[in-house]
Formats: C-alpha cells, sequence, structure tokens
C-alpha cells in the first residue's frame, strides 16, 4: 500500500485544500491518471497518481485544508489490506488527516491528555513541527515543547496546536484582543469570508515586497497614436492572413522584452549578498481572477514574435481564469507587467512581484492636446510606472530602460524588426 501525501505544487506553496475527489473509495486508478484536484496558492491543480492501484480509502475530505507531506489517501492492491491497516482507527491520524473536523469539536479531553505527557518527551530534544504549525504556534502564544505531534513520525501539525490553544487556560485572554484588533466584528452587519489560499499568499508576499525591497517608481508619458494606428494595421493583414488577432498589450510585452536584450541590468534579482543577472527574459503578465491574483509567465519573450506572443498570453490567461494553470506556466519570471488600462485606469504603481526586481504598470491612453510645429493637436498618450527595488536598480538603469521602451512603442515597427 501507498500512502498518497499533500504534494507540494508550487515554490511557496505550504498547504493545499482538497478542492475534489476524481476517484472514489474501490476504484481503480493507473498511474499519471488525475485522483483529484488542489487548491494551491497560485491555482487550482491536477493531482497525479505516481503508482497504479486502487484507491482504498481517503482520510481527506474534499474542502479540507491539508499541510504539505501529509497523507490524504491510501492507494493499494484492492484487497482490502490498506483500508486495514490505514492510519483512520488509531487514534494519532485522525488528528493528522481531518484537521477540519477537530476544528469545528475542538474536544478538550482529548486535547488535555497530549500536552500533559508531551513535556517530558520532548524535554530533550528540538519538537519536530511543520511550517505551517509553527506559525501558528507563535500566533497562538503555544510552546511546541508542551504539544504532542500526531503527525507521521510524531510531527506537530497545526491541528495539535489548535487543540494545545483550545485546551490552554491562559488562552482565553489573548483571544479577545485578537477579536477587538481585528475589522470584523460578529453580527447581522458583518460577514466573515475566509481567504483563499492564492489571497492568502498574494497578501503575505506582496507584504513582504514592500517592506524588505525600496521601491522607486519611474514614470513616462508616451505618445501611442502611432502604435494604436500600426496595431490597427497590422490587424487587417493578419486577421486576412488567418492569424491571430494582436492586443495592445502584446506590443507591450514584446516592447518590454526587447528593452530588457538591450539593459539586462533591470532583468535581475537580489539575492542578499549578490546579484542574479537572468539570461532568459520571461515576462510575467499579471491576471485577475475570481479570488485573486495570478501571474503566468511567457517564456523567452524577447526571442517570440507579437503573433506567438499574442496567442501564447491568451491561453495563460484563460487558463489562469479556469484555474487549470501549470507550475511551470507560473514560476521562473525575471519581470513582470501590470495592465489596469482596460479599466480605464490612467495611471498606478504597482508591487514588486520578488523575486524579480521591476514591474511595469501600464494605464490606459487618453486623448490629450499638444503643440506640434506651433499647432494644436489631439494625441494618445499612454502613462506607464516602473517600480524597481534599489536594492538592485539604479535610478538611471530604469531610466535608460523606459528610454528604450518609450522610443519602441513611438515608433512601432521596431517592435517586429
Amino acid at each position: 500500500m501507498t500512502d498518497i501525501q499533500m504534494p507540494r505544487l508550487s515554490d511557496t506553496m505550504e498547504e493545499g485544500v482538497i478542492a475534489n475527489w476524481h476517484k472514489q473509495v474501490g476504484d481503480k486508478v493507473a498511474r499519471g491518471e488525475v485522483v483529484a484536484e488542489i487548491e494551491t496558492d497560485k491555482a487550482l491543480m491536477e493531482l497525479e497518481a505516481y503508482d497504479d492501484g486502487v484507491l482504498e480509502k481517503i482520510l481527506v475530505e474534499a474542502g479540507t485544508t491539508v499541510p504539505i507531506g501529509e497523507p490524504i489517501a491510501v492507494l493499494g492492491d484492492g484487497s482490502g489490506s490498506a483500508a486495514e491497516a490505514a492510519p483512520a482507527p488509531a487514534a494519532p491520524a485522525p488528528a493528522a488527516a481531518e484537521p477540519a473536523a477537530e476544528e469545528a469539536s475542538a474536544a478538550p479531553a482529548p486535547a488535555a491528555a497530549p500536552v500533559e505527557t508531551a513535556a517530558p518527551a520532548e524535554s530533550g530534544s528540538k519538537p519536530k513541527a511543520s511550517p505551517l504549525a509553527k506559525a501558528v504556534a507563535k500566533e497562538k502564544g503555544v510552546d511546541l515543547g508542551t504539544v504532542q505531534g500526531t503527525g507521521p513520525g510524531g510531527r506537530i501539525i497545526r491541528a495539535d496546536i489548535e487543540a494545545a490553544a483550545s485546551a490552554a487556560p491562559a488562552e482565553p485572554a489573548p483571544a479577545p484582543a485578537a477579536q477587538a484588533g481585528a475589522p470584523a466584528v460578529v453580527n447581522d452587519d458583518v460577514e466573515e469570508i475566509p481567504l483563499s489560499n492564492i489571497r492568502k499568499v498574494t497578501a503575505k508576499r506582496l507584504t513582504e515586497s514592500k517592506q524588505n525591497a525600496p521601491h522607486f517608481y519611474l514614470t513616462s508619458a508616451i505618445d501611442v497614436t502611432e502604435l494604436l494606428e500600426f496595431r490597427a494595421s497590422l490587424n487587417e493583414r493578419l486577421q486576412s492572413a488567418g492569424g491571430p488577432k494582436i492586443s495592445v498589450n502584446d506590443l507591450i510585452v514584446k516592447a518590454v522584452a526587447t528593452s530588457l536584450r538591450a539593459n539586462p541590468a533591470v532583468n535581475v534579482s537580489f539575492a542578499g549578498d549578490k546579484m542574479l543577472q537572468h539570461k532568459r527574459i520571461n515576462l510575467g503578465v499579471a491576471v485577475a481572477i475570481e479570488g485573486g491574483l495570478v501571474v503566468p509567465v511567457v517564456k523567452d519573450a524577447d526571442r517570440k514574435s507579437v503573433s506567438e506572443i499574442a496567442a501564447e498570453s491568451r491561453e495563460l490567461a484563460g487558463r489562469a481564469r479556469e484555474g487549470k494553470l501549470k507550475l511551470d506556466e507560473m514560476s521562473g519570471g525575471t519581470f513582470s507587467i501590470s495592465n489596469l488600462g482596460m479599466f480605464g485606469i490612467e495611471q498606478f504603481s504597482a508591487v514588486i512581484n520578488p523575486p524579480e526586481a521591476a514591474i511595469l504598470a501600464v494605464g490606459a491612453a487618453r486623448d490629450e492636446v499638444q503643440v506640434r510645429d506651433g499647432e494644436f493637436v489631439a494625441r494618445k498618450i499612454l502613462r506607464v510606472t516602473l517600480s524597481a527595488d534599489h536594492r538592485a536598480v539604479d535610478g538611471a538603469v530604469g531610466a535608460a530602460f523606459l528610454q528604450q521602451f518609450t522610443s519602441l512603442l513611438e515608433d512601432p515597427i521596431r517592435i517586429i524588426a
């Protein structure tokens, strides 16, 4: 028999939610076949079986949050031996497999017993605990040395921390303080909405970005009158030849890639005591989805034509909204683009997506009156703002990048040259 464990499906994932099971107990499973769908911190992803067999036990119901590495099901040969040997009948396993149930019941009697017996066992060594359990213990003020782990090998998991917190006599005091500091009040006028994994990680990573990376901002007003005319002419030719339609953002992605190739000092990451110079230009394009924001990556954008970028961007954005992006389609980005022009936003500043060193915020093109050859003329002006990490990018370096980018948009034939 084989335990199916919660896998690490992204580089920032600490836990996952079982969205739904594609297989039920007793179903045959082939290697590579989708067993379940997992909601990660970035998207809804498919969990494939690593072996052939029969699904003999489901340890975690759909909708449950599970730390990575914890068993969620048992795969056997169909004889039923796996079900007998599964952790479910033993006392520790349900706590590991069904944290949601313990969270709801939080029976004080079972919780108190491990707390009393755990201290001598852990006194001589550092307790083993999952990263999530450590974070919850710190938040609730629970000493890991007083908690007995119920996970595999005696590992402390979140359910153990929450049980210890509910059983501790001194715990009720901090709880009202935490509630008092929260904006939400339990009454008929307020609805509490649990955060999705994507929202949790977005909040964590962007907060860290603003706290750790000293942002500076450079804004350019770009005359895109000729760019818009060029796009219309290009689309006429492409559509008559059966090609994909090109968006303004596709041209911007290509122009950014070309500008990064000419200004590689922006295509970097800050890594403590060193800088990482990226040899590939992989552009993340922010996509708003229900419940959060994801950034699919167009790999090697400088080596692709505008038509290839258009087709790939459209496919990635569609899968992002369906929650079907793969891990490699959301990782490896070296620079990001966030475009709110389609919402009519004229100008904004974006937060850098770590570990990248810069992001370009793109607004909407607006009619503005300018003086040309002594006469007033209406031109289409687009404003973009570069947010850069001053630890990795100097102001003059960022300005040179924007200067190159501006010149490409104002002479659009060079974008596809």
